[in-house]
């Protein structure tokens, strides 16, 4: 029974952080039910064989496919490709084309860095902890920053790219405390989620971020942008798509979140 236990354990787990490691860790188990060395190395070379070699054929038939990378488009750590996080419909990977190639000819420098987009099957399968990237319209990206000169880098404040906050200034509208307050303890919870904080010199880049922002805007095919009502109000940026997500979601200022109709 303690056997039995484990494996499920393992089969949620990897399903919830994966999609496919579920499956991958039954197959390995039938085929080396009693020998944990060689059914740990069979669930590794069959689950790289499926997320690299097998997956991104199969996406398509789902209407998904990866993000398109090249030298302005980036996944900001390898642990999104590895799990399967870094699918998105067509429109996603059409709308990082448009906005990097107009954000490279004014900063020729920054990379727009991807963070969480969806899994590659089945829409109303949750990739947590986000309540939304379930239908592969949704993508987060990361701000842009800059060194204590001012000049625009891409580096990110953590390694996951999430959890290193650009809080509210005195004076500016604080709706993390407000949040918190009525009792959505979980708003600032990418707090914990960082996988450790690097770069501590950066510092959030207003024109960056409102560059970006202008021309995520400008895209007929988004339909919402998140992000924090302090950030939106500090970079004096309005426009309808800009929205604010509610308590109920996480807070968005270590993030910009997109999504397409």
């Amino acid at each position: 029974m303690g056997k039995l236990f484990l494996n499920i354990i393992w089969i949620v787990l990897l399903t919830v952080i994966t999609q496919i490691g579920g499956v991958v860790y039954i197959i390995a188990t039938l085929c080396y039910r009693k020998k944990t060395l060689k059914k740990w190395s069979a669930f590794i070379i069959l689950y790289l064989l499926c997320t690299f070699g097998i997956v991104p054929y199969i996406a398509p038939l789902f209407g998904r496919e990866k993000i398109k990378t090249n030298e302005t488009v980036k996944i900001h750590t390898l642990f999104t490709s590895l799990a399967n996080r870094n699918y998105v419909v067509p429109e996603v990977n059409e709308v990082l084309t448009h906005v990097s190639d107009k954000l490279t000819k004014k900063y020729p420098e920054v990379e727009i860095h991807c963070l969480d987009a969806n899994f590659p099957f089945f829409n109303g399968f949750p990739l947590l902890p986000h309540l939304s990237h379930k239908d592969g319209k949704k993508l987060d990206i990361s701000l842009v920053y800059e060194d204590k000169k001012g000049t625009l880098v891409n580096d990110k404040p953590s390694v996951s790219g999430y959890g290193v906050f650009v809080n509210p200034l005195n004076g500016e509208y604080d709706q993390i405390s407000v949040c918190k307050t009525k009792g959505y303890w979980k708003y600032d919870f990418p707090k914990y989620l960082t996988l450790g904080t690097i770069h501590s010199g950066l510092n959030f880049s207003e024109k960056g971020t409102r560059t970006m922002l202008q021309y995520l805007t400008q895209e007929s095919s988004i339909s919402k942008i998140f992000i924090e009502p302090h950030l939106r109000d500090r970079m004096r940026i309005s426009h309808p798509k800009i929205r604010y997500h509610g308590c109920r979601a996480v807070r968005h200022d270590d993030h910009i979140h997109i999504q397409v109709y």
